[in-house]
């Protein structure tokens, strides 16, 4: 239930949709902590003849907050800008692209990297080249080697990438949003009572635009220093990424024309999964994405009372009793999702960043990557280098929540609360087998061609 379409202003506006956040400590570079901010959602691989891009209007922001009040103390912004060589062809390519500076791709991307703190501002790198999109055998036959090309080394140790990833989120969609007819328990659902079935990876093949940085820990933490220590609040960062437009926007007749003017406007957001999708009323999405976490506290009882506990019960009658019977507000949906889990909660985990209600992904540095048998379902799996604490990008974050909101996480908080059985087991039958990882930055898989993957109409 990671955002995708999550609200009705910006499901019309793709280029600056934030589909996934990700922040995790690098398995391969645990010197480093990589963050993944994913743009346009389900790109159909065979979107030709105008592939998918970054928007040459559009901010794409990455936010870093160190002292736990909800306002970015590090950002980094990605800037685009789109160069055609040739206007007077339809063509996205005019043959073969065997590298990233090709001739022959006609419509190219590069960025600006600026790191902006604490009144400081420093261009990293600038004209950056982005990737092609995947489009096919004869038009990009080593794409494993245009990706690599376009992994680039910006100094202080930083590394980054923008372009077209597979799409690492794997979720039933289809079943969710029909009455969350979860095909695994769907003979439990009061509106089908079908037998239960293997859930149905929604956005398998499809891709989307990835931002990914890599950087070393000692520069999002307090003080320049390098988390050792999991139990001190200062190796807890949080992390959370925006889309902005300007404020003003003219079209000019008979021209095919836009010009852009006035202050940049936050137009999208995305920290934690879930959040604007499922938590926050259709009413106040568009508010909330024009937010910075700060301001979180105003969806506060959407977290203690979520809409989607009290439909558990009534969908899949009998089966939901106790979390029926729980009225109290949900402070282990609090601690998880807008203030980090304090020490004593969990053994040996902390990601707390104070009393400030924030949706962020609160990563605690000290913690290394598992390396061996991760566990997707990250805390909740005695795996404490995943999602809550941060999310890496095969974490299994749909069953992870829909967990926490039938009630399994609230004896966290309350150890005289029994959570009913099916609380610890509801999932939509799916984990990251359903799709495909790399092991190494930028880690999302090699996004599909669409000459290898038929229209999903024919499929």
């Amino acid at each position: 239930m990671s955002s995708h379409r999550e609200a009705p202003a910006i499901s019309k506006d793709p280029v600056a949709d934030n589909t996934d956040t990700y922040a995790f400590v690098s398995p391969d570079d645990p010197s480093t902590v990589t963050i993944i901010s994913n743009y346009l959602p389900l790109e159909a691989p065979f979107g030709g003849p105008n592939f998918f891009e970054f928007g040459d209007d559009v901010r794409y922001d990455i936010h870093i907050d160190q002292t736990g009040d909800g306002e970015p103390d590090i950002t980094y912004r990605f800037e685009f800008n789109t160069q055609v060589a040739n206007p007077n062809t339809f063509l996205y390519n005019t043959g073969q692209i065997d590298s990233i500076d090709s001739p022959n791709w006609n419509r190219k991307q590069f960025y600006s990297v600026t790191r902006r703190s604490h009144g400081n501002e420093v261009v990293l790198a600038s004209n950056l080249a982005c990737p092609p999109c995947n489009i096919g055998p004869a038009s990009t036959p080593d794409y494993e080697a245009l990706a690599e090309e376009a992994i680039h080394q910006i100094g202080g140790g930083r590394t980054v990438f923008a372009g077209q990833r597979l799409e690492g989120f794997y979720v039933d969609l289809g079943a969710i949003f029909d009455l969350a007819d979860l095909r695994p328990f769907q003979n439990l659902h009061i509106a089908t009572m079908m037998a239960a079935a293997p859930g149905v990876n929604a956005t398998n093949d499809f891709s989307v635009h990835s931002i990914a940085l890599k950087v070393p820990k000692r520069e999002l933490a307090r003080g320049g220093w390098t988390p050792t220590d999991p139990t001190d609040r200062r190796s807890v960062i949080g992390v959370w990424a925006t889309a902005s437009r300007r404020q003003a926007l003219i079209r000019e007749p008979r021209t095919g024309v836009s010009v852009e003017n006035g202050p940049w406007v936050q137009v999208s957001r995305l920290g934690n999964p879930l959040f604007n999708e499922v938590i926050v009323p259709m009413g106040k999405k568009d508010v909330w994405n024009s937010l910075p976490p700060a301001d979180d506290g105003e969806f506060l009882q959407y977290v203690q009372h979520p809409e989607l506990a009290g439909l558990l019960p009534v969908l899949y009658p009998g089966v939901f009793g106790n979390l029926a019977a729980l009225n109290a507000a949900r402070a282990d949906l609090v601690a998880i999702l807008l203030t980090g889990l304090p020490s004593g909660i969990v053994p040996g985990f902390q990601n707390y960043t104070g009393k400030t209600y924030a949706d962020e992904l609160r990563l605690n540095m000290a913690i290394p990557p598992t390396t061996t048998n991760p566990s997707p379902l990250g805390v909740i799996g005695k795996d404490l280098a995943g999602f809550p604490n941060g999310r890496r990008v095969f974490d299994d974050v749909v069953t992870v929540e829909l967990r926490a909101i039938a009630g399994a996480t609230y004896p966290l908080v309350n150890s005289n609360y029994t959570p009913d059985g099916a609380a610890s087991l509801i999932t939509d039958g799916l984990g990251p087998n359903s799709t495909r990882y790399l092991s190494s930055f930028p880690y999302l898989g090699m996004p599909q061609s669409g000459y290898q993957t038929a229209p999903l109409a024919m499929v």
